[in-house]
């Protein structure tokens, strides 16, 4: 699509890389690739999801709580000196240290090294090894200084995105750009998620995955735009702006948010046209059947 030489084009950088065994050699490699995505040009580097442990949650409770790193602590600080460094938004993600139990946390610090949200996974999969760790509580948003300007984010985290109100309850506070470290098989109906996720609430997605090589993970990062119709096309467009493949590497794409704003003001999506008086059973806790499950919180 044409880009005008006034709009403003927000450079993400999705760091789709292998864990290398260690939390020490995670830092290291994290980074090194941090550093080649500013040499690419990136506003903003995100990792894939729990880059301090490579996805690893220790079975052993002594051990998942030495694995873990504290919220403001040695690992995140090196993240946070770095973004500094560079000029460049980091989204950094973590084990992270926590009563009475670890979190799955990213913390996303703006080009002066300044922390602008922290944010921990609301829908853990209890159902899975997430069971041994504490589920966040709200979904912030916040507004990230890039050199381009700013923009409003806020993150989701792998399972987050396979419930709709975790990207409604982030546009309805403004979100204009969501940042989602994933670690899982990324096919064609969590593809598909994505999609949705940006067309219903017009917005910009960058997700960030594991390359094919880390057990149960196949890369397939993307970045979706949100812009579904534009005036010079006479049927919707794709909004997916990039669909990385399976290998390891650094995968850029450029989020226009001209483009992005102005069709937010004038398309039907997101919020002018809701009805939220006959949504009330969406706050209901109570789960009937087909549903119920054993290992389910509350």
């Amino acid at each position: 699509m044409e880009k005008k030489q006034t709009d403003i084009l927000l450079k993400i950088a999705l760091l789709q890389i292998l864990p290398t065994g260690s939390q020490a050699g995670n830092l290291q490699k994290g980074m090194d690739y941090a550093r080649r995505a500013k040499q690419a040009g990136a506003d903003i580097a995100l990792f894939p999801e729990m880059w301090s442990s490579g996805y690893e949650i220790p079975k052993d409770p002594d051990l998942m709580k030495k694995t873990s790193v504290p919220l403001d602590g040695e690992f995140t600080k090196a993240f946070r000196e770095l973004a500094g460094e560079l000029s460049m938004a980091i989204g950094i993600t973590f084990l992270e240290e926590y009563e009475p139990l670890p979190r799955n946390t990213i913390t996303l610090y703006d080009r002066f090294g300044e922390k602008v949200y922290s944010y921990a996974k609301v829908h853990t999969c209890d159902f899975g090894e997430e069971c041994r760790l504490m589920p966040g509580e709200d979904f912030p948003v916040a507004d990230l200084d890039t050199e381009k300007g700013n923009v409003k984010v806020g993150s989701m985290i792998c399972y987050d995105r396979e419930f709709p109100e975790s990207a409604r309850i982030l546009m309805l506070k403004g979100a204009e750009l969501l940042l989602v470290p994933n670690a899982c098989p990324m096919e064609i109906n969590r593809l598909a998620q994505l999609r949705g996720r940006a067309y219903e609430n017009m917005v910009g997605i960058a997700t960030c995955n594991y390359p094919s090589g880390k057990p149960d993970c196949n890369g397939h990062s993307t970045i979706f735009d949100g812009v579904a119709y534009v005036p010079q096309l006479a049927s919707s467009r794709d909004t997916c702006i990039l669909e990385a493949g399976e290998e390891e590497g650094i995968y850029t794409a450029e989020l226009n948010l001209t483009q992005l704003r102005k069709y937010r003001e004038q398309e039907v999506h997101g919020n002018a046209y809701r009805r939220p008086s006959a949504y009330t059973l969406l706050t209901c806790e109570e789960v009937t059947a087909p549903f119920i499950r054993e290992n389910h919180r509350r």
